[in-house]
């Protein structure tokens, strides 16, 4: 048996043409380019296929024909030794020169049938290992899918924070402050007046009400500073 049989360069040559193809294939649509792999993969898969059953089937037929030329044999060498024991000379010839022609033809048909076997076999592997190649192919594309999503959200993360304006939150943080702070004043002067009318009580109740909603919303920009930190710095670690 060669070191590689036909079968065996078969499935390299077609494995030589898919790497060719797919490294000329557009990358902007990876699951795609994974899909059309497989499939192209599954037809070679399928034509290898047929052509292992036709060799498997030529195995079979040499095999069925040694076994009928044997028989044949052992017929006609029944016949030669009762020729010879009968003493007829001339049909002994006639039996020997066939037994001669039926002998070679059977190592013809041995050797057709050891070379086929080979192949057979050789073909049977090849056709294994496509499909192992196959089954591999579908597992790369379930990881590479998977880890093509996790890049794709961490760059998402990424773009949102570099979009952040760390000015723009400390300018929105010193107007909340100094709203803070001028209606703080406003209260401790009302109350050096001492003014405690209806209307000026009223009037400091919206003041308080206005007064803890900025401090909610002092609160709530600081929470959300927080929390970007956060995730940058988890981020980072990543």
């Amino acid at each position: 048996m060669a070191q590689e049989g036909f079968f065996a360069r078969l499935a390299n040559l077609i494995r030589g043409m898919f790497g060719s193809w797919i490294g000329r294939k557009e990358e902007s649509n990876p699951e795609a380019v994974y899909e059309a792999a497989i499939q192209d993969r599954i037809e070679q898969y399928d034509r290898l296929k047929k052509a292992v059953a036709g060799i498997v089937y030529l195995r079979n037929k040499l095999a069925g024909e040694l076994e009928a030329r044997s028989k044949d044999l052992a017929m006609l060498t029944d016949q030669l030794n009762l020729a010879v024991d009968k003493g007829e000379d001339e049909v002994a010839l006639i039996l020997i020169q066939r037994k001669d022609d039926l002998t070679a033809e059977i190592k013809r048909v041995k050797d057709e049938l050891a070379k086929t076997t080979d192949e057979a076999e050789d073909a049977k592997r090849s056709l294994v290992e496509f499909q192992g190649e196959i089954e591999r192919l579908r597992h790369e594309k379930e990881r590479a899918m998977a880890q093509l999503a996790t890049l794709e959200a961490r760059r998402t993360i990424m773009r949102q924070l570099d979009r952040l304006s760390p000015e723009a939150d400390m300018r929105a943080l010193e107007s909340v402050r100094e709203r803070i702070e001028r209606l703080s004043a406003e209260l401790d002067a009302n109350k050096e007046m001492g003014d405690k009318t209806l209307s000026e009580k009223l009037k400091q109740i919206k003041r308080d009400s206005t007064l803890a909603s900025a401090r909610a919303q002092l609160d709530e920009l600081k929470k959300a500073r927080q929390e970007r930190s956060e995730a940058a710095r988890v981020e980072k670690t990543i």
